[in-house]
C-alpha cells in the first residue's frame, strides 16, 4: 500500500488523577467507520484506594455502546436489570434504542485495591429501522470470543465474520472488530473483509504498507487494497474497526444519537423529566448539559 495514510490523531482529555481518556470519533474529517460513531481509548493507568473514575447513571437513545477492556474491571448497571462485571477479554454489548440509562462503577472489592484499568468504549449507530428497538444488555465472555492465528499475528474476532470464523455478538449490520497482537517486527495481512475499516495502534508505532502510523493514532483504510500491517522492535497491539457504511447521516448531541434532530429534543426533554428509566441501586445522575442542542 503506498497510498497516504488518512490519519485521525484524537485528543485527549484528563479526567482526574491522571486518568487519560483519549477520543478519536468522531472527528472533523471522519464521521464514522462502519457504523462506528464514536471511539475512546482510556488508560492504561493504575487505580489506587479513595480514588474512582465511576459514571454516575445516565441515558443513551438511537446507539450501541460496546465496551471492552485490556486490564482491570467495571461493574455495569442498567434500567432493564442488568448488572454486570465487565473484564478483560469480553465483549459487553448494550443496545440503547428507545432509551436506556446505565451507570459503570468500581466493583465493590476493588475499592481498597492497587490495579490497572485500561480498555475502549465504542458507539455503533443502529440502523434507521433499530433507532426505537427496545433496550437490551448482551455479555459475551472471553472464553466464546473465536481465537485465530493469521500469519504471524494473534486475532480475536470480537464482532463480526472473517477468515472462516464468525463471533457470537448480534449486531444490527455487518461490523466488524478485531483485537490484534503481534510480536516484534511481526507482519499482519488485512485484507478487504468489509467495505469500511481503520486500524487503531493502542500501545506501539506500526507501518501500514510504507507508511508510519504512531501509536494512539487511527488510520482509514482504502477501500478495496489488503493492507500489509507491521510491528516495529516491540511487540504491539492494535484494534480493527469497521463495517457496511451507515444508512444516512447520524445526528449526535450528549450521550444522544439519532437520524432525527427532534429525536434528540424528546430525549434531553425525557432525561430531565426522569421518563427514560431508573437504574436499581443508584441514586446520582448525571443532568443534562447547561448548553442545550438547538436543531
Amino acid at each position: 500500500m503506498n497510498t497516504t495514510l488518512h490519519t485521525l490523531a484524537g485528543h485527549q482529555k484528563d479526567l482526574g488523577g491522571g486518568f487519560i481518556v483519549r477520543r478519536v470519533l468522531p472527528a472533523a474529517t471522519q464521521r464514522a467507520v462502519g457504523p462506528f460513531i464514536f471511539f475512546d481509548h482510556f488508560g492504561p493507568v493504575t487505580e489506587t484506594p479513595g480514588r474512582e473514575h465511576d459514571v454516575r447513571a445516565h441515558p443513551h437513545i438511537g446507539l450501541a455502546t460496546v465496551t471492552y477492556l485490556f486490564e482491570g474491571a467495571q461493574m455495569h448497571r442498567d434500567s432493564v436489570g442488568s448488572l454486570q462485571r465487565i473484564e478483560p477479554g469480553a465483549i459487553n454489548w448494550m443496545t440503547a434504542g428507545r432509551g436506556i440509562v446505565h451507570s459503570e462503577r468500581k466493583p465493590e472489592d476493588l475499592l481498597d485495591q492497587h490495579y490497572g484499568i485500561h480498555g475502549l468504549q465504542l458507539w455503533a449507530a443502529l440502523p434507521r429501522a433499530h433507532e426505537e428497538d427496545a433496550p437490551s444488555f448482551v455479555h459475551t465472555p472471553a472464553h466464546a470470543i473465536p481465537q485465530l492465528q493469521v500469519g504471524d499475528a494473534r486475532a480475536r474476532l470480537l464482532i463480526g465474520e472473517a477468515w472462516g470464523a464468525r463471533s457470537p455478538v448480534a449486531v444490527y449490520m455487518p461490523t466488524l472488530y478485531l483485537d490484534v497482537q503481534l510480536p516484534a517486527a511481526g507482519v499482519f495481512e488485512l485484507p478487504p473483509l468489509y467495505a469500511e475499516r481503520a486500524v487503531y495502534a493502542v500501545d506501539q508505532d506500526l507501518r501500514l504498507g510504507d507508511a508510519a502510523l504512531s501509536a494512539r493514532q487511527m488510520a482509514v483504510l482504502p477501500d478495496g487494497e489488503t493492507v500489509r500491517i507491521t510491528a516495529g522492535p516491540e511487540p504491539a497491539r492494535l484494534v480493527v474497526i469497521g463495517g457496511a457504511p451507515l444508512d444516512g447521516p447520524r445526528h449526535m448531541w450528549w450521550n444522544f444519537v439519532s437520524s432525527r434532530k427532534e429525536r434528540i429534543v424528546q430525549a434531553a426533554a425525557d432525561w430531565e423529566a426522569q421518563r427514560l428509566g431508573q437504574v436499581p441501586g443508584e441514586t446520582e445522575f448525571i443532568p443534562l448539559p447547561e448548553r442545550r442542542f438547538v436543531p
